[in-house]
């Protein structure tokens, strides 16, 4: 288990962090500091910018220009995974909770596809990319994942690198040992996971799929799971079976 400080707050920043230098805060990230942190001048912080690893901070300035003192690293910034995470968009609430799960499970990359039955057509990117940095922050995540902008299914499948195995998850699918499908799959490292909407892929979208050069049809068990659980289950199977979780 990771030996990360969860007593300390942590802030992401899009300054470049290095030792000795001041970052200067925004307006709501002093706010949640000073208001609602009680977070006193030379109290100490986290910070990181998905780049440069995690650095330890003093928070100083003025009431109005508030900035970080930049001590030193605490984590070296660690290798980005290549797992694309893709999904039909849900409704606000749990496609809040979707992105965050996604980021906590280690996804680099996070995007909305269109699919025929995807009931969710509108898309707050800016929300989702909101939601990556909430939970990197809470998490302990080092990297943040990309948040593309929603992506129509045939504009998917014709951009799909052919060496990247595309995992899929299906309740019609006839798989009973979801693990032994992906274990035989044995993929190059780069990974996609992709979670249909709640009515499913239609006929002609599994017929696509089925044809792409690597990829593996899941079936999540023997109960049918709301596509936020789904989406939390996949990530853990492949991440468990051919991920990061193997400790490799």
């Amino acid at each position: 288990m990771p030996n990360y400080e969860f007593r300390m707050p942590r802030l992401f920043v899009n300054a470049p962090l290095a030792g000795g230098s001041a970052v200067s805060l925004e307006r709501n990230q002093a706010n949640y500091l000073v208001n609602v942190l009680r977070l006193p001048r030379g109290g100490e912080l986290l910070l990181f910018n998905g780049r440069d690893g995690e650095w330890r901070a003093r928070l100083a300035g003025s009431k109005k220009a508030l900035t970080a003192e930049v001590g030193e690293q605490t984590r070296p910034q660690p290798p980005a995974n290549d797992l694309h995470f893709l999904f039909a968009p849900l409704k606000h609430v749990r496609l809040d909770y979707l992105v965050q799960k996604a980021v906590e499970m280690g996804a680099s990359r996070i995007r909305p596809v269109l699919t025929r039955f995807t009931q969710v057509a509108r898309v707050n990117v800016e929300r989702m990319r909101a939601n990556t940095i909430e939970a990197a922050q809470q998490c302990g995540v080092l990297n943040v994942p990309e948040v593309g902008e929603p992506l129509a299914f045939a504009a998917l499948l014709a951009g799909l690198e052919p060496q990247r195995l595309l995992v899929f998850c299906d309740e019609d699918a006839e798989v009973k040992d979801p693990v032994a499908a992906l274990a035989a799959a044995r993929p190059a490292g780069k990974l996609a996971v992709l979670i249909g909407p709640e009515g499913g892929f239609a006929e002609e979208e599994r017929h696509a799929l089925l044809k792409q050069a690597k990829v593996v049809r899941l079936a999540l068990g023997p109960r049918i799971l709301r596509a936020d659980t789904a989406a939390v289950a996949a990530l853990a199977l492949v991440q468990a079976v051919l991920g990061d979780w193997r400790g490799e």
